[in-house]
């Protein structure tokens, strides 16, 4: 068997037109690791800008405000959801959901939806990343190397002649099916191999992208030599497994998301950024106490503190702030729920398209998906829940409030999705 499989290494050496087929899938493999990798690079240093943006913002805000009050409106906190290890070969969802906020102790969902994408989480084709290459494109690649192995031998009429000298088919043709997958693997993988030590990537989370990559190769392989074995005419092999890609990449995910796109309906951000302000504003044009009285309701602990003389109080201002929140809580949870249910709705299409689930299983495995962009949404929740917690004794004047109380502040690091 070593001896066929290095006959069948000389034999694709040698001939040109695989070795630049080969040499075009190194190059692009290589392209996907550098374009995502930098991508990563380019977030990472975003974050760093932001972290010394955010300290000085904090600076000035602590020398200019000496009240709770004014600390909490004018002072910015940073939340963002760092890319993971594994995020430049697989960037899912990053391009569509914000992985980064600036936020007040103010009505949070509105700061929250200011930046929110209709339906991101259907988009299942975005970047050109290894992820990309891998479930679309590498298939295509297989395609090309293997769809006239046999048809060709039979068309020149020497496959009977090699099926006898080899004691059968399996012998031959096996030897170079496997010689020519082998090399494709290797073309791929080889550059996101480099990728994943210059990121730092767990030898788990190697192994695993390695799996993938390799069954799912493997998959395409065994189809694409059924089907060869089918026909004797090459074109028509060709012509056929590329209706099959096309089916698989393109019609059934389409297919696929125009049909959850329709049984399913998604509260858009935007109408929970306008009900929000619309409520907060009229907070204004009611009477103080009718506010603090529906607070108390969210945080009865402060009952005995709810009085207000006229004139401006900063309790007031943040209980109608929370106030407005919890007008919109239904409307989140819906929203979640939704997107939350297409993304499983979106699963079950996947499993009849394995390019779009071996996206989906890279993209998780790498923090990048719709469950990684909630997740990083409902950890700003806790944090703002966290700062609200903070301010309000001193607010509600349970507790005297002086700058050095500042270093028992919530930091979102506490907080974030690690």
């Amino acid at each position: 068997m070593i001896a066929h499989l290095k006959r069948e290494l000389g034999f694709l050496l040698g001939q040109k037109n695989l070795m630049i087929l080969l040499g075009l899938c190194l190059l692009l493999s290589s392209f996907a690791i550098y374009s995502g990798h930098q991508e990563i690079v380019s977030q990472h240093l975003t974050i760093e800008r932001l972290e010394a943006a955010q300290q000085q913002d904090i600076d000035d805000v602590v020398a200019k405000h000496d009240t709770p009050g004014s600390l909490g409106y004018y002072q910015f906190h940073l939340t963002y959801q760092a890319p993971s290890s594994l995020a430049f070969a697989a960037l899912g969802e990053r391009d569509l959901y914000p992985w980064k906020h600036r936020i007040r102790v103010l009505a949070l969902e509105g700061q929250i939806y200011e930046s929110d994408t209709a339906n991101p989480e259907l988009a299942y084709v975005g970047k050109f990343d290894f992820s990309f290459l891998i479930s679309v494109l590498a298939p295509l690649l297989v395609i090309l190397l293997l769809h006239d192995i046999i048809a060709t031998e039979r068309t020149s009429g020497r496959f009977e002649l090699l099926t006898v000298t080899a004691k059968g088919p399996l012998v031959i043709f096996g030897s170079r099916i496997v010689v020519r997958y082998l090399a494709l693997c290797l073309c791929l993988l080889l550059p996101f191999y480099v990728g994943a030590t210059v990121n730092g990537v767990a030898a788990m989370d190697v192994l695993f992208v390695s799996f993938l990559v390799l069954v799912y190769l493997a998959l395409w392989v065994a189809v694409t030599v059924w089907f060869g074995r089918r026909s004797m005419f090459a074109p028509r092999i060709a012509a056929t497994l590329i209706a099959l890609w096309v089916t698989l990449t393109c019609v059934i995910p389409i297919g696929g998301s125009l049909l959850i796109e329709h049984s399913v309906e998604v509260p858009e951000g935007s109408e929970i950024l306008l009900t929000q302000r619309e409520i907060v504003n009229d907070a204004w044009d009611i009477p103080a106490q009718e506010t603090l009285i529906e607070f108390v309701k969210l945080h009865p602990e402060y009952l005995q503190h709810a009085e207000m003389s006229s004139g401006f109080h900063w309790k007031w201002y943040y209980a109608f702030q929370q106030v407005g929140d919890h007008a919109v809580a239904h409307l989140v949870a819906d929203y979640r729920h939704a997107v939350q249910n297409k993304y499983a709705l979106g699963q079950t299409i996947a499993v009849l398209s394995p390019p779009v689930l071996l996206q989906r299983q890279l993209s998780r495995r790498a923090g990048t998906d719709v469950i990684s962009a909630l997740e990083y949404e409902q950890s700003i929740r806790d944090f703002h829940r966290a700062l609200r917690n903070y301010y309000y004794p001193y607010l509600f004047e349970l507790e005297t409030f002086d700058k050095s109380a500042l270093a028992k502040m919530p930091q979102y690091s506490d907080f974030a999705r690690r």
